[in-house]
Parts: structure tokens; sequence; C-alpha cells
């Protein structure tokens, strides 16, 4: 093989993935949604599921996912993807079904509808993009927001005598008797992207699998929230919200 053959587009390892579309991406800079749009776009692509893959998108940074993945899509209300999620996958048992979620929905107004799904075992999966604030809005103090953690509606930091303590929904969701697998990644360096894809597979498996609900946190950063740079967010994020929310495995049944 000379050197034309190896520099081929078909021939390189990193690509873009086929299901992703050629649009301009709306988020910040630095930002963690693209890359796992990437990841999500890879796997149902191998898994050779694009025919048969709805995403359910709600409210929030998230909202626009729809534009960037080309696959089925249902947008939810507020909070309500786990519930809408739940009615298109028992109607449609053949389909791989998803939501795709940030802290403030999943955690805030739809906790109730994270809660009973799970809880009910739906077979859908859970995709949980957990940046500890309201990215969409301007930053406010969110479920998740750490304590002594600085927002746009707590700007002394949060306390957890007025606020209450940070919400580990995760660990919760991992104790119902409907989850087959809970599990918390990150996508910060290229070993946590790995695993992160890893994750996600396993947990569209188990839905076609009719294991239950699975749950993949994803501990992101939101730079623009937080007033870093991309590379302090990472930074601030491994020192801080690790330490929270730890990285691995909560609950899995094979």
């Amino acid at each position: 093989m000379n050197i034309s053959d190896i520099i081929k587009p078909e021939n390189l390892v990193y690509k873009k993935p086929e299901l992703m579309n050629d649009v301009n991406m709306h988020y910040c800079p630095g930002c963690s949604h693209g890359v796992i749009h990437k990841l999500i776009a890879e796997v149902v692509g191998e898994m050779g599921m694009e025919e048969e893959t709805i995403g359910i998108a709600p409210v929030g940074c998230a909202v626009f996912a729809y534009k960037y993945i080309d696959i089925d899509w249902q947008e939810a209300a507020h909070g309500r993807a786990p519930a809408l999620a739940s009615a298109v996958k028992r109607l449609n048992p053949s389909k791989m079904v998803f939501t795709y979620q940030g802290d403030g929905d999943l955690a805030a107004i739809g906790t109730a509808e994270t809660i009973h799904a799970c809880n009910r075992g739906e077979n859908i999966v859970i995709v949980f993009v957990n940046n500890g604030i309201y990215g969409m809005t301007g930053g406010q103090m969110a479920p998740t927001t750490l304590e002594g953690m600085v927002t746009a509606t707590c700007p002394q930091g949060r306390s957890v005598e007025l606020n209450g303590y940070p919400l580990k929904i995760s660990d919760l969701l991992a104790l119902l008797d409907g989850t087959c697998y809970v599990t918390r990644q990150s996508v910060h360096n290229p070993a946590s992207v790995r695993k992160a894809k890893q994750a996600l597979r396993k947990g569209f498996e188990n839905s076609m699998a009719r294991k239950g609900t699975s749950v993949i946190e994803i501990v992101s950063t939101c730079n623009s929230g937080w007033k870093q740079s991309p590379e302090k967010a990472n930074e601030w994020m491994i020192e801080h919200m690790f330490a929270k929310y730890p990285i691995g495995d909560l609950k899995k049944i094979d």
C-alpha cells in the first residue's frame, strides 16, 4: 500500500459518523453535547439500527438533538421524556428508544417521570447529561449543583441549609428493581470517550433484550455557565464534580 492509499478518507481511523447531519452545531465551544451526540450516532450506526431507533428530546440544551442525528425523533414537554419514551416503546416494541436529557430536565421537573419509568422497568435507555447547572436558560442552580457552587440563582454558592443537598439521582435509580444498568461516565478525554461509548452500546443492547431500564449518566462541563474556559472547566469537573459524582458502574445486571 502506498501513501496515497493510506490517506484516502475511507482509510482514516477518525471520521464523522454517517448518521451525523451536515449542519453546524449550536452548542458552546467546549460543550460535551457534541461528543455525546457523536457517540450515539456511532453506536446506532454500528448496531445497524438507524431505521429502528427513536430518540426523545425534551427541553433544555438537548432540545435540538434532532437536528444533528439522522434518526426518528419525538419532542417531549419539559421533563416528560421518560413518560413519552415509555409509550413509544410499548407501542413499538421492536424499536430502540432512548431519551436524551439534562440534569434540570431529568432531575427537577421530570423527577417523577424518571423514577416511575425506571421503577416500571421500561425497556428504554435514558441518556442523562449532568453538568450541574441550567445551561440553556442562563446558568441557574439545578438539583445537581454542588454545595458551594456559584450559579445565577445562588451567587454566594449553593447552601445546604437553604437549598438542600445535591441530588445524586442515578444512585437513587440504581436502587429500583426496574433498572438493569446504571452507570456514570464522562467524555473529557479519549479513554473516557471510549468507556462512554461502551456504556451506551450496553444500554442499547439491554433495551432490545428487554432487560429493563438503562441509565447512562455522563458527567459533563458547562464552561459558559461555569464562566470558565473549556480547559479550566474540564479541570474543575475532575476536581469537584467527580468527587460528588464518581465515575463507574452503579448497577449492572447481566
